[in-house]
């Protein structure tokens, strides 16, 4: 397939200073006279120029402003490439649809594209509404998937008047067909999300994590990526202090370093494989310190990625299995594995149906401990009550 019909050329004018031994400029192949061969790259870089997401009325015409991806190139681009493998393209600024409808159209045929082939799309918007086009790209696949969003509010309003910005969550849960297995949150805060919406994800078994959680244990927040096939990230989950190029302003929120430890666990996780970063306004970047932000946050998950560990074979000797009693008198066992590599767990659960076989799903060593004092964690309860 013809990607390049999709993409606007970017100026090379802008990269040239950027073009210095070690830093990651001088690695990317980019699109600027000639298509790169993103068939071979392991992460492909694209922008994507579409706020239209974020007007309440609806707009025919795509954004003229400057293309968020561009600050976020000149930052990301004189950053010194990691001591691993560097096997990166940037295909350019996807080219917006008639209607907004298109756009997504179009970014679930790239997706679907590049993962199909490998190639871990990172996504640079744009409003965060098209994480609906995104997680489109996987309908393909013809299984479930799961997804992990990081955001302060969750976008899932019933009001009709509300932009696409702040109601796309719901598009994708009502998508057919469903494929979606489960939706993690992390940074929500409190009083930007309507009751009923947390209510929805209960009723879901769907897990949310407020951002003062975050802040007490940003490593508990790794198992939860852990677990993600695709993930998005609104920049106005980070606070105004080291992110303040985005709409609506906040005080609070996670940290810039937060921030970068999520998407490097993001990077490390071995089923990952589409990244989308939203919500990012240059014309609100005065000094190009969200820019910067932004592609420190996607460094982390170029270098988490050359740290995979491929930990997928629970059978081999590369993990230790616990067998852990539910109560003295209940013969049943909670089973979990540990990496010896990594140091990683996982916990086995079993369906409700005899006729659904286990999943193994991540899990932290909290979980393990928790077991261990007869207590069944709450991520073992979700999870079997999504297997049914």
């Amino acid at each position: 397939m013809n990607l390049s019909i999709f993409f606007e050329p970017l100026n090379e004018d802008i990269f040239a200073p950027l073009n210095k031994p070690r830093t990651l400029g001088s690695y990317i192949s980019r699109f600027v006279s000639k298509f790169p061969d993103w068939r071979s790259a392991d992460i492909a870089i694209l922008g994507v120029n579409e706020t239209r997401g974020r007007n309440s009325e609806e707009q025919s015409e795509p954004s003229t402003t400057e293309a968020p991806a561009r600050l976020v190139r000149r930052k990301l681009y004189s950053l010194n490439k990691g001591s691993g493998r560097c096997q990166l393209v940037d295909l350019g600024n996807l080219r917006p649809g008639i209607t907004l409808e298109d756009t997504y159209l179009r970014l679930k045929e790239i997706v679907e594209v590049l993962i199909s082939h490998n190639t871990i799309p990172v996504i640079i918007g744009g409003s965060q509404d098209l994480e609906y086009g995104q997680f489109m790209g996987y309908e393909h696949l013809d299984r479930v998937v799961n997804m992990v969003t990081v955001d302060s509010s969750v976008d899932m309003t019933e009001d009709t008047l509300a932009p696409p910005n702040k109601k796309q969550l719901r598009q994708i849960l009502m998508h057919e067909p469903n494929y979606l297995f489960s939706l993690g949150q992390i940074g929500y805060q409190s009083y930007l999300v309507e009751p009923e919406v947390m209510g929805t994800f209960e009723k879901m078994h769907f897990e949310a994590y407020r951002v003062g959680e975050v802040h007490r244990n940003v490593q508990e927040m790794e198992p939860v990526v852990r677990v993600a096939d695709l993930l998005t990230f609104d920049i106005s989950a980070i606070r105004h202090q080291d992110a303040p190029a985005c709409e609506p302003v906040n005080p609070f929120g996670l940290t810039g370093e937060e921030a970068c430890q999520i998407c490097w666990y993001a990077g490390l996780n071995d089923t990952l494989t589409s990244l989308g970063i939203y919500e990012y306004n240059p014309e609100l970047d005065e000094r190009e310190l969200t820019a910067m932000t932004v592609a420190t946050m996607i460094w982390y998950f170029v270098e988490g990625f050359y740290h995979r560990k491929n930990e997928t074979n629970f059978s081999s000797k590369h993990f230790t299995k616990y067998a852990v009693a539910f109560a003295e008198d209940n013969p049943d066992r909670m089973i979990f594995y540990k990496s010896k590599n990594s140091e990683k767990w996982w916990l086995e659960v079993e369906p409700l149906s005899s006729e659904k076989g286990s999943r193994i799903v991540p899990c932290s060593y909290e979980d393990y401990l928790q077991a261990t004092k007869g207590e069944v964690p709450n991520r073992w309860i979700l999870t079997q009550a999504r297997i049914g």
